[in-house]
C-alpha cells in the first residue's frame, strides 16, 4: 500500500476499496467481481490524473517530501557502478547526512555526492534526516577536490530541508563550511551536474548545487527557506505554510522560467514514488545529456560558465 498525502484522500479511498475487493476475489473464492474491480481501477486512474494535473506549490512540496520517494542512495545504487564510498572530512568526523564516493556513470569515472534522508526511523536518525553538519560539507569539499585533481566529473543529488541548525553545528562553523563548499563548486575545473530530487532547502542545498547544470525533478522543490519557515517569519504562524509556498516560486516550473534551473526531469503520474524505474531512467538520460554538453569544455571555460550562470540569476527580473 502507498503512503497517501492529505490531498490524495479520494484516491486512497478508491484504492482501498480495490484492495478489499481483490482480497475477496482470492483464487479460491467462487465470487467473481472482476468487472467491479476494473470499474474502480478506471475511476482511480482518472482520480490520480486529475489530482496531479494541476498541483499547487504546497501540494508539490508534500510530494517532494513523500517518504517513499527515491533518495540519493537509490540513485547511486541504480545509476552508478563500481561505487566506492568515501567517509570523513579528515578534520572532525563522518557525517552520514552526506554520502559520496567514486564510481562509474555509463562506464565513465565520476565522483558522486548526495544528501541522504533515510527511509525508516533507524536510517533517518543515522542520516539526520538529510541535514548536514559542517563536517558533511567539508567531506563534500574533500571529494570535489579529489575529483578536480584527477579530472573526474562530479554529480550531486540534492535532497535536504536545509543544513542542520543545531548548536554543535554552529560551534563548528556551519556557515563557513557552507560558504567554502559553494566556493569549491565554483572553482572546479571539471563538469559539475546537480539534480534536485526532493527538497532543495536553502544554503544546505546550494553548497553542493552551484553547478554547470542544475536539473530538477518535476515535483521537487527548491527554495531559500522552507514554506513553514517563511510563514513563521512573515506571519508568525507556521500553519500558513500553504500561503507561503504559493508566493515563493518553489516549483520546478517557476524556477525554470526564472532561469534558476536548467532542465526539468519528468516524473511518473503520481510522483516518483509510484514509478521508481521510470524516474531513474529519466534521470540517467538527463545526466548523460548534461555531461555530453560540458564534457569537452576546458577547465577555465567550465569555471566561467558556472560563475556567469549564477551571477546572471535575477538580473533580468
Amino acid at each position: 500500500m502507498h503512503a497517501y498525502l492529505d490531498f490524495e484522500a479520494p484516491l486512497a479511498e478508491l484504492e482501498g476499496k480495490i484492495a478489499e475487493l481483490k482480497a475477496i476475489a482470492a483464487p479460491e473464492s467462487t465470487v467473481s467481481i472482476s468487472e467491479e474491480v476494473k470499474a474502480l481501477e478506471k475511476k482511480a486512474a482518472k482520480s490520480l490524473a486529475d489530482l496531479y494535473q494541476n498541483l499547487t506549490p504546497w501540494q508539490k512540496a508534500q510530494v517532494a517530501r513523500h517518504p517513499d520517494r527515491p533518495h540519493s542512495a537509490d540513485y547511486i545504487a541504480n545509476l552508478i557502478t563500481d561505487y566506492t564510498p568515501m567517509a570523513g572530512d579528515r578534520k572532525f568526523a563522518e557525517d552520514n547526512a552526506i554520502i559520496g564516493g567514486l564510481g562509474r556513470f555509463r562506464g565513465e569515472a565520476v565522483c558522486v555526492i548526495g544528501q541522504e534522508k533515510g527511509h525508516d526511523t533507524q536510517t533517518r536518525l543515522k542520516h539526520n534526516f538529510g541535514m548536514a553538519r559542517p563536517e558533511g560539507y567539508r567531506k563534500a569539499v574533500r571529494l570535489m577536490e579529489t575529483a578536480d585533481r584527477f579530472g573526474i566529473p562530479v554529480l550531486t543529488f540534492i535532497d535536504t530541508a536545509g543544513a542542520y541548525p543545531g548548536i554543535d553545528a554552529e560551534e563548528r562553523g556551519q556557515a563557513e563550511a557552507i560558504a567554502r563548499s559553494t566556493d569549491c563548486c565554483l572553482g572546479l575545473g571539471v563538469p559539475l551536474i546537480s539534480v534536485i530530487i526532493g527538497e532543495g532547502g536553502s544554503g544546505g542545498a546550494i553548497a553542493i548545487a552551484t553547478a554547470n547544470a542544475v536539473l530538477m525533478l518535476e515535483h521537487a522543490i527548491y527554495s531559500v527557506i522552507s514554506p513553514e519557515g517563511a510563514a513563521t517569519i512573515l506571519w508568525r504562524d507556521s500553519t500558513r505554510a500553504k500561503d507561503a509556498a504559493s508566493s515563493m516560486r518553489i516549483t520546478a516550473q517557476d524556477l525554470k522560467k526564472l532561469g534558476i534551473i536548467d532542465d526539468i526531469i519528468g516524473e511518473p503520474l503520481g510522483g516518483a514514488h509510484r514509478g521508481r524505474e521510470q524516474v531513474l531512467a529519466s534521470t540517467d538520460e538527463a545526466i548523460s545529456r548534461s555531461l555530453r554538453a560540458f564534457g569537452a569544455m576546458p577547465p577555465d571555460a567550465l569555471k566561467q560558465q558556472r560563475r556567469d550562470k549564477f551571477l546572471a540569476i535575477g538580473r533580468d527580473l
